[in-house]
């Protein structure tokens, strides 16, 4: 019954039917060669594919235990594991699902993620892939909300359920029980599932004589919470795994080869990306890898926000190794228009500046004045009234030393509150590296470009683009609403709730 033989399994087919179902029960305690089993391998869509090392390791490791004897609450299969990008987790996700639920009579399931869009789009999309790609499909309904049995006396027990979590409603995984049976649990992304979802579902798992698997997958962006914790206190709990991307077959080594070159090995970006290893983040960063990764590729059409002003900013190069950044942010919208090698011809970036200016209709252009004061001179004689920002000037938050420190602030509560950003390594390296400086009045202070230099990293140009479009009250030119606020009580947000 392998690949050759697939089209003699028809669903109205008696026989054909019974010879499946002894086949895959076969593998009740076998993942592996259920994934091997029921899937064409090397035909159609997965041609030239195949089950990775580390994706065979993990699922040969599941069915040993099992076989090893029975699993209940205390030896419930725990599987942690954290990796970088690319090396195939949502399909590992998608097979320990159907395997675990094609085997077992009645097994319950529940599958969450950081995100209900990452849950949707990523971890339940391939689902739906490898769902479609089975040999044995027709025994399971797959809705945008579930996977159940199509037998009607068996489609509210034999079933997993895809629940975004919430910290305020966690009777999905509170109600996580079937004695007897089989209980699966996936966290997708875990590393940003909050620490009460974990104590809920722990609790939940405590049915006796019940096979029990539960898997949290995810890239380590945080340094702290239960997912760390599985590699640490908890870690005589899980079976823990740190997958390198550079070791798995099939990743795209170039992409990697240049994450290595601009941010270095031994960096939190490359640590976190690529090496599968959680982030030494130091007490001081400012802004946290978790609110830019929220942020970081989240897909917003700019129309969901065209009563908002557009914001143009530019920041200029600094040195010969610097970039001049364009940037444009509209509400909780925001984009790189250009950037470009240190350009001391003012007057040709002025005309490039303004040929965005006019091309957005921008209702505001704010460059920032350590390198700007030439574009912006050079922006009057073509009739532009561009405004200079001085990073060094008072705040009008009184928490905040400097208009910088004021800007960045803005800048990290507009993350917080649902902006987006490109998927822009660069950009995301710039926001999660400056850190802040103590002082004994408490107020806000950030580290120098000239500091961060010194510590090995790059001027953060594309993320001043972005801070700099938070420098002033702006009011719409062609629309009646405004965005933003009074310039000592900074409000972002407050067209959005109007």
């Amino acid at each position: 019954m392998r690949s050759g033989k697939r089209g003699c399994v028809l669903k109205n087919n008696r026989e054909a039917e019974l010879l499946l179902i002894k086949e895959i029960m076969k593998h009740k305690h076998d993942p592996y060669n259920f994934v091997r089993f029921v899937f064409s391998w090397g035909e159609g869509e997965l041609a030239g594919k195949k089950i990775r090392e580390w994706q065979k390791k993990v699922l040969i490791e599941i069915g040993e235990k099992l076989k090893a004897g029975s699993v209940t609450v205390m030896e419930a299969i725990r599987y942690a594991i954290a990796s970088g990008h690319g090396i195939g987790k949502s399909a590992l996700v998608a097979w320990i699902i159907l395997w675990a639920i094609s085997t077992f009579e009645d097994a319950k399931g529940v599958v969450t993620a950081n995100t209900e869009t990452q849950l949707k789009t990523k971890t339940w999309a391939e689902l739906a892939k490898w769902h479609r790609l089975s040999i044995n499909k027709h025994w399971f309904q797959f809705t945008a909300t579930a996977i159940f049995s199509t037998d009607k006396d068996h489609e509210k027990t034999w079933r997993i359920d895809m629940v975004p979590w919430s910290e305020r409603n966690t009777e999905a995984f509170a109600g996580l029980h079937n004695e007897g049976k089989r209980v699966i649990l996936i966290f997708d992304e875990a590393s940003a599932i909050p620490d009460i979802i974990w104590e809920v579902a722990e609790g939940a798992l405590t049915d006796e004589n019940t096979e029990i698997i539960w898997a949290a997958f995810g890239n380590p962006t945080r340094n702290t919470g239960r997912f760390k914790e599985c590699f640490g206190r908890f870690r005589h709990r899980w079976a823990c795994s740190q997958i390198d991307s550079r070791t798995v077959e099939g990743t795209n080594k170039a992409q990697i080869n240049q994450w290595e070159e601009d941010y270095g090995v031994d960096s939190d970006f490359f640590k976190v990306r690529v090496r599968g290893m959680f982030p030494n983040a130091s007490l001081k960063q400012f802004i946290s890898i978790e609110d830019v990764d929220a942020a970081y590729g989240k897909h917003l059409r700019e129309e969901q926000y065209s009563f908002a002003p557009k914001i143009i900013s530019v920041d200029p190069a600094w040195e010969g190794d610097d970039e001049i950044v364009i940037g444009l942010r509209q509400g909780l919208y925001f984009k790189i228009l250009r950037t470009f090698p240190k350009n001391d011809n003012d007057i040709q970036v002025a005309n490039i500046v303004a040929n965005y200016e006019d091309q957005e209709k921008a209702d505001a252009v704010f460059i920032d004045m350590g390198y700007g004061t030439g574009i912006v001179s050079a922006g009057k004689t073509i009739g532009r009234n561009w405004q200079l920002v001085s990073f060094a000037e008072k705040s009008g938050d009184l928490g905040c030393l400097n208009k910088r420190a004021e800007m960045w602030k803005l800048t990290r509560d507009w993350l917080k509150e649902g902006g987006a950003i490109p998927a822009d390594p660069i950009l995301h390296a710039d926001l999660v590296g400056p850190e802040t400086i103590s002082r004994l009045d408490g107020k806000l202070l950030l580290e120098s470009k000239k500091d961060m230099k010194r510590r090995g990293l790059a001027s953060p140009n594309r993320a001043d683009a972005l801070c700099l479009t938070f420098a002033h009250p702006v009011s719409s030119k062609y629309k009646k609403h405004k965005l933003e606020f009074a310039s000592n009580d900074f409000d972002p947000f407050a067209s959005l709730r109007s």
